[in-house]
């Protein structure tokens, strides 16, 4: 059994959870309505404020899709409720990000500034942090896929780079620094 597709889902208050004949799941909260798609083998069972994923045999398809739905299914119960946010540093000197409306200005050392065009449902929010070096970017939404898909996109702009460790990087990521050159030793 899987460890992960055998627990149960807890559905908080406000939120509704339905199941269609194709295996889509929509599940509607606070912050909006999300829909996942799950195997044809699997089911879902909904009992008072717990959801479970049941899987009729040990097949091996079934086996791994059950682990998968259980998470996608939570992550969206998560998303309706909280939300997801991903949190982006901005190290460098001269490196900027600004707000235009609803997107976001780079301003990363290129002759142009790169404009981030903020998909359906992803709001952008800039903060300095404590000792006001870094600037950082907060990327939210309610789709999980979506938050990391964009913040990923952000991060490819400028990737810190191995010498100095400069760039964009995920809030907590540790770039490991290489040594820069060394003039010849004299003997």
């Amino acid at each position: 059994m899987s460890r992960i597709g055998k627990l149960p889902i807890t559905v908080p208050n406000g939120v509704t959870v339905d199941v269609d004949k194709t295996n889509e799941v929509t599940v509607k909260g606070p912050k909006g309505e999300l829909k996942v798609r799950i195997a044809r083998e699997l089911s879902v069972d909904h009992e008072g404020p717990t959801l479970t994923v049941n899987r009729p045999d040990n097949r091996r398809r079934a086996r791994s899709q059950h682990g998968l739905a259980r998470t996608l299914i939570n992550n969206a119960v998560v998303g309706v409720t909280k939300g997801h946010q991903k949190t982006l540093e901005i190290i460098g000197v001269g490196y900027r990000a600004t707000l235009e409306g609803k997107n976001l200005l780079l301003n990363m050392g290129y002759s142009h500034p790169v404009k981030m065009v903020a998909a359906p449902g992803i709001t952008f929010e800039l903060a300095a942090d404590e000792k006001g070096r870094a600037q950082k970017i907060n990327v939210s939404g309610i789709d999980k896929v979506l938050v990391g898909q964009m913040a990923a996109d952000i991060r490819k702009v400028r990737k810190p780079e191995p010498y100095k460790g400069k760039g964009i990087r995920y809030q907590g990521e540790i770039v490991k620094i290489k040594a820069g050159k060394r003039a010849a030793a004299k003997k």
